[in-house]
């Protein structure tokens, strides 16, 4: 399937054959750094003519620690969504961990995403398939690409063929993850957009200190790979200041840096489609 094709209500630039562009902070902790983070990537998504989805959860359920940060309040937090996609013009996408959270989020954005660790929860895919919005589903850790056909699947078998499969790596232990390359086109096999995610496919989950690490020098190396072996979006969170977001900052691109990682991605997309 093309980006042409994902019919995501206000995606713009979907006819440039670039690759469709997910990004922004990890989980929404201020409307300044949202506001932020939203306005530079409509200005880079522009620039470059790509197709940009607003990311970020409006609550984090996933964290290592119980006092970790996992967000500024359900309703406040959808409701910043909302506003981005209003003041941007711009689709938005955010976590959902529980069936019942799939109906009252789907009153602020456009995509659902299912996170990685619950990709098997059957009660959760169908929830958000009945929900008529888009579901992007991240594939586990601990699956492969092609064992993903059985998730699309039940969200399909609930009335919704909106859907994207987001790779995120492997864990075999030790605090580290793996890239396999060869989901990519395993998981475009199943017949739905292939998104890779480059910074959580750098994390290092549970280090000593109970807060997860990452390489963020390595995002460029994992986001070229992808594009070169078909992917169809890259997956990328980024903030003005990773050293002080409450959440995932080990792993996230300086939102400074987006503009040079963006150009050479373009560019390789480009030479891609030429051949």
């Amino acid at each position: 399937m093309s980006i042409a094709a994902i019919n995501i209500p206000g995606l713009q630039f979907s006819e440039s054959g670039n690759f469709l562009l997910i990004a922004g902070p990890c989980v929404i902790e201020s409307e300044e750094v949202v506001f932020e983070t939203a306005e530079h990537l409509v200005m880079l998504s522009e620039k470059y003519n790509l197709p940009f989805v607003f990311k970020a959860s409006y609550r984090k359920a996933n964290r290592s620690k119980s006092d970790s940060f996992t967000g500024i309040g359900d309703t406040k937090a959808l409701r910043i969504l909302a506003e981005v996609r209003k003041r941007y013009s711009v689709p938005v996408i955010t976590d959902i961990h529980n069936p019942n959270e799939a109906d009252i989020a789907a009153e602020y954005v456009d995509i659902l995403q299912i996170p990685a660790f619950l990709c098997r929860q059957t009660d959760l895919l169908a929830a958000a398939a009945k929900t008529g919005r888009w579901v992007n589903i991240k594939k586990g850790q601990f699956l492969s690409g092609s064992s993903m056909r059985f998730a699309a699947e039940k969200v399909r078998e609930s009335g919704n063929n909106n859907i994207m499969l987001t790779d995120r790596g492997n864990m075999f232990g030790y605090q580290d993850i793996v890239v396999d390359f060869r989901n990519i086109p395993e998981m475009k096999n199943i017949g739905v957009p292939v998104i890779m995610d480059i910074t959580h496919s750098l994390q290092q989950p549970n280090q000593a200190e109970g807060i997860s690490g990452g390489k963020p020098a390595m995002i460029e190396t994992i986001g070229r790979a992808a594009i070169s072996v078909g992917a169809d979006g890259i997956f990328i969170e980024t903030h003005p200041n990773p050293a002080v977001a409450k959440s995932d900052g080990a792993n996230m691109l300086k939102l400074s840096e987006m503009d040079n990682l963006l150009k050479r991605l373009v560019a390789l997309r480009k030479t891609i489609n030429s051949f």
